[in-house]
């Protein structure tokens, strides 16, 4: 084992660091066409690559509480056509209202929306799991609130998934303070709502991410639950915490019986943020996913590692093996999403100054280094992107993400050839500011 950091030191910061560096937020929404590039970019990307994040107008009392904006760079013909910053202005962008109603119910449209970017069945949406998701133009202009077609009545997650084969949307709400606290919800390949079912589960757990395989979907039922005292106490705090007494269990519910019966699987006491994959083996389902010992006790800092964690769940015996697969603290893992819910064999995770790509097959990682000794780089999240000629495998395409540049303050688009991981960008492209450590985005293919 290698000496390791903290997250909160290595990855996101201590006390109040989303106020200062370059987690700090930009004042301006800019527009800038033709920008300088590094390198070469590969002719055959075509398309837009939009990522979204937490840029607070004022301050907050929580990273996770900033306003949504999306910064966009759209990729043509071996050129960057231009770069876009926009806010995601939902309906209480302009006046402020509170989720939760008098009564007790939540307001859906009440929306900071910056925590991720999807786009499915013609939509690109902008998602915060608190509300409705937020539909928005490939040039970041906002549209409104979607519901599909007034159907869901429900928040979504910021993490739904895309099934590879079938083009489903599978996601879930989570947040009412009354049974039932969570529902599961799919979608069809065209986007019609098609399912909606609740889940049992005892409180109102913070259920930030979901798993799925070709044939089972698995919900993560963590001991970070609602806590009406911190709600209270009007500090703009997040109203979660740990709580000892409330366990930890994984759910299986098969996919073609969606409102059939979930196993519940009980599992030693952690959290996830982040699932990287997971896929059926034989009559076991393989989990991989960041794993924190505990979070939020007494405050809602982070202070402890997310680390590379397995979990085997055995439908056969109905017990579940554990394992740790590496000690570096990172996040915000990403598979080639055409493998969603199947073995991939490659993850790609965010370190301190360099991005971690996991071999999930032998154990190994490699790491692609940014900037210099002196002035290391800042990876955010890396998004595959496969290419369009030759074999369709997880070698054959790009890795995109910002990176931060602390030399000069600056933010570039760094394009990585997935052949060769550890090597030089074969592309960055250079944007007109920087670009505020964020959460989650996706390349959309013209």
């Amino acid at each position: 084992m290698t000496e390791t950091t903290s997250n909160v030191s290595a990855i996101f910061g201590t006390d109040d660091f989303f106020q200062r560096d370059n987690y700090a937020p930009v004042a301006d929404e800019l527009t800038e066409f033709d920008l300088t590039v590094e390198g070469a970019i590969p002719a055959e990307l075509d398309g837009w690559y939009l990522r979204n994040g937490p840029n607070p107008r004022v301050p907050t009392g929580h990273w996770f509480s900033g306003d949504g904006m999306i910064h966009g760079i759209r990729v043509e013909r071996g050129r960057a056509a231009w770069y876009r910053n926009r806010w995601v202005r939902t309906e209480s962008f302009e006046k402020s209202f509170p989720i939760y109603n008098a009564d007790g119910t939540r307001n859906l449209h009440s929306s900071v929306a910056n925590t991720h970017v999807v786009n499915h069945a013609g939509k690109t949406l902008a998602l915060v799991e608190s509300s409705l998701p937020y539909e928005i133009t490939n040039e970041l202009e906002t549209l409104g609130a979607y519901d599909f077609g007034g159907k869901l009545a429900d928040s979504m997650t910021a993490h739904p998934k895309i099934c590879p084969t079938t083009g489903e949307l599978h996601f879930f709400g989570y947040g009412s303070i009354f049974s039932p606290h969570v529902t599961y919800h799919r979608a069809d390949a065209n986007g019609e709502l098609t399912i909606n079912r609740p889940l049992d589960v005892p409180a109102l757990t913070m259920m930030h991410d979901f798993a799925l395989t070709a044939r089972h979907v698995v919900f993560m039922d963590l001991p970070v639950v609602f806590d009406l005292d911190v709600a209270m106490a009007g500090n703009r705090d997040m109203p979660y915490r740990w709580d000892d007494n409330y366990g930890a269990r994984l759910g299986v519910l098969r996919r073609d019986d969606p409102f059939g019966e979930v196993r519940w699987f009980d599992i030693d006491p952690c959290y996830v943020f982040h699932v990287a994959n997971a896929y059926d083996d034989g009559n076991s389902i393989v989990l991989q996913a960041i794993r924190y010992p505990e979070l939020w006790r007494g405050t809602s800092g982070f202070e402890t590692d997310g680390v590379l964690w397995s979990w085997i769940i055995d439908l056969g015996t109905g017990k579940v093996a554990e394992r740790q697969l590496d000690d570096r603290p990172i996040e915000f893992p990403r598979i080639d999403d055409r493998l969603a819910g199947l073995p991939a064999r490659y993850a790609v995770s965010v370190g301190e100054t360099a991005l971690v790509r996991y071999d999930l097959d032998t154990g190994s990682a490699v790491e692609h280094r940014l900037g210099t000794e002196k002035a290391p780089g800042r990876p955010g999240e890396a998004v595959f992107v496969p290419s369009t000629t030759g074999p369709a495998d997880e070698g054959n395409g790009w890795y995109l993400g910002y990176v931060y540049d602390s030399a000069r303050d600056g933010s570039d688009l760094v394009i990585i050839d997935a052949s060769d991981f550890a090597g030089d960008p074969v592309a960055r492209i250079k944007l007109p500011h920087r670009v505020p450590f964020g959460f989650h985005g996706n390349w959309i293919g013209a």
